[in-house]
């Protein structure tokens, strides 16, 4: 008997009309089919139309563009692409999605309960407390730590792996037969991505879910998807099961996707990318950046940056009149120190405090006790003066994990990246300003013609991207990485680690790189900083940590990270 397919697209085309009456295929007669139990991985680079084709299955290609032909089908039913919708499917019930941006996936004004179990009382009729003792599952299936009074926070009160956790639940509430996942596992650590992958290999086995994961980690392709997809500028140029298409790449392009993923066992000079005209007018983009920069080294041995015996409280209100709220220590006692020049890499699972650290160090947040000092000069904590952190603004600057919360979604991409530019005084006239937004752009592999364009026209990997060229922008001497390549494909991850490679040789940029990913901390850092419930439990030189790590918690994630090698289902 002929097994009936959990999803089907056939010959798929997604049209976007130009300005100058042309046509933009973003989606160019792909073809794919996804067994029931079957996970199919969808790659490539950042804008090649992987999300395109997720969201023309959900029926979220909005105007003026529209799939302009092939046919989807969910289980043998064909879908309305103008709904998502078709005989007897239903999204939200049938097809579960895990969007790639969690901020952006959850109502900031309801709490985490509200937003879970609205969808369970909809489509499967559960009376409210039989929704929340689901929900309560959820939440403790997929990792998130005190889930009774997490059920009552507000989505801006979860870090951005815990976000992504609820975005996960909230997808598998409906026991769906298809899953679409676009990214699920970006902004999570490599133990709380371990659990999440488990937990969705076993569903398409258990349940016989149809699983679509598009995701740019070759790593989690190797250990998690049966069959993968490649594409490249809207077209699946390969396509096969995995250990196929991993072990014996035909295209030249996924020669070059796997060449640039980033090494654990080794540490390498540079990153392999894929040479083309427009990476040749990047570099020539990056070198001119680093010789306008004017930056200087930082003569003598003294640290940059110290922090000293840093802590963090947050306190929370009681709900009702009189009662007392509960204070949460997110750091704990966490000293370090970074080299003028060097860089320094912090690590360790999501909710852990790594991005509370960079924020008090970039004066985000306001820490308990403690300081940081800059250039010997107190700039956050007891003794830090006005003159002494605005001295520092221009030096320190930060790419947030979050891309799209952190543009202005109604400025122009030229004029968030002018910004910068003008306020430090580094251009000597808007004109001048508008150049190095030029350069900027094509420094992080963009166009100088998207600086017409506003945040919401870029895919999540081109908003990462300004992201990072607005923060080089400023000529910084300190640059605060939290997760800056998190949603960028591995070929342009490469570029930009190269990027900030080349500004370290050229400036003497120092670096906090905050991560996830250990490979590219390995690859990227000369020590490295393990974080572990707010305190710090091992720091080291970097290739001393990778080799001989000595604390349990640092060995347990090295062990973890998904690696190429490994083909988990032949």
């Amino acid at each position: 008997m002929t097994t009936v397919p959990a999803l089907a697209i056939e010959d798929l085309r997604v049209e976007y009309p130009q300005a100058d009456g042309g046509v933009l295929a973003a989606v160019d007669g792909v073809s794919l089919t996804i067994a029931p139990g079957e996970i199919h991985a969808v790659v490539g680079e950042s804008g090649a139309g992987k999300t395109t084709v997720a969201n023309a299955l959900i029926g979220l290609i909005e105007n003026p563009g529209r799939v302009a032909g092939g046919t989807m089908r969910i289980g043998g039913a064909l879908l309305d692409p103008a709904t998502g919708r078709g005989d007897g499917v239903q999204l939200g019930r049938d097809i579960g999605v895990i969007f790639q941006d969690p901020m952006t996936s959850l109502n900031p004004l309801f709490t985490i309960e509200s937003q879970l179990t609205e969808t369970m009382r909809f489509h499967l009729g559960l009376s409210q407390v039989e929704a929340r003792a689901r929900a309560l599952e959820l939440l403790k299936a997929v990792g998130i730590p005190e889930p009774e009074r997490r059920l009552q926070s507000y989505p801006h009160q979860l870090s951005g792996g815990q976000r992504q956790r609820v975005v996960i639940a909230a997808a598998l509430s409906c026991n769906p037969k298809l899953l679409v996942a676009d990214e699920p596992t970006t902004a999570l650590d490599v133990s709380i991505q371990a659990q999440i992958l488990a937990l969705i290999k076993d569903l398409a086995r258990t349940r016989g879910l149809g699983v679509m994961l598009v995701t740019h980690n070759m790593g989690v392709v190797a250990e998690t998807a049966h069959s993968v997809t490649v594409m490249l500028r809207g077209k699946a140029v390969e396509q096969g099961p995995v250990a196929q298409v991993l072990r014996d790449p035909q295209h030249s392009y996924t020669k070059a996707l796997l060449a640039a993923v980033p090494r654990l066992d080794r540490k390498l000079t540079r990153f392999a990318v894929l040479t083309s005209e427009k990476s040749e007018a990047a570099h020539a983009a990056r070198q001119a950046i680093a010789g306008k920069s004017p930056m200087e080294r930082t003569p003598g041995d003294g640290p940059l940056l110290t922090v000293e015996n840093l802590t963090v409280d947050y306190v929370t209100r009681g709900w009702l009149p009189g009662s007392k709220g509960r204070s949460m220590r997110a750091v704990d006692g966490v000293s370090f120190d970074i080299r003028a020049g060097e860089a320094l890499g912090l690590v360790g699972e999501s909710g852990c405090g790594k991005t509370t650290v960079a924020s008090v160090i970039a004066g985000l947040v306001k820490p308990t006790s403690g300081r940081v000092l800059y250039a010997g000069e107190t700039i956050v904590g007891e003794g830090a003066g006005r003159a002494s952190r605005q001295a520092s603004r221009q030096a320190l600057q930060m790419i947030f994990q979050d891309p799209y919360a952190s543009l202005n979604p109604r400025m122009r991409i030229g004029a968030i990246l002018a910004e910068p530019v003008l306020f430090y005084r580094l251009a000597g006239s808007k004109a001048e300003a508008a150049e190095d937004a030029a350069l900027l752009l094509e420094a992080v592999g963009l166009e100088r013609q998207h600086a017409k364009r506003f945040p919401f026209a870029f895919s999540g990997g081109q908003r990462q991207r300004i992201s990072i060229a607005r923060a080089l922008g400023a000529r910084p001497r300190l640059l605060i990485c939290d997760e800056p390549t998190s949603s960028l494909d591995v070929s342009v991850q490469a570029q930009i680690l190269n990027l900030i490679k080349d500004l370290r040789d050229s400036t003497g940029l120092t670096l906090l790189l905050i991560s996830h990913d250990l490979a590219v901390v390995r690859q990227m850092c000369d020590r490295v900083a393990v974080m572990q419930a707010g305190r710090i439990v091992e720091i080291e030189a970097g290739e001393t940590l990778f080799e001989t790590p000595r604390h349990p918690y640092t060995r347990e994630l090295l062990s973890l990270v998904p690696r190429i090698d490994r083909i988990a289902i032949a």
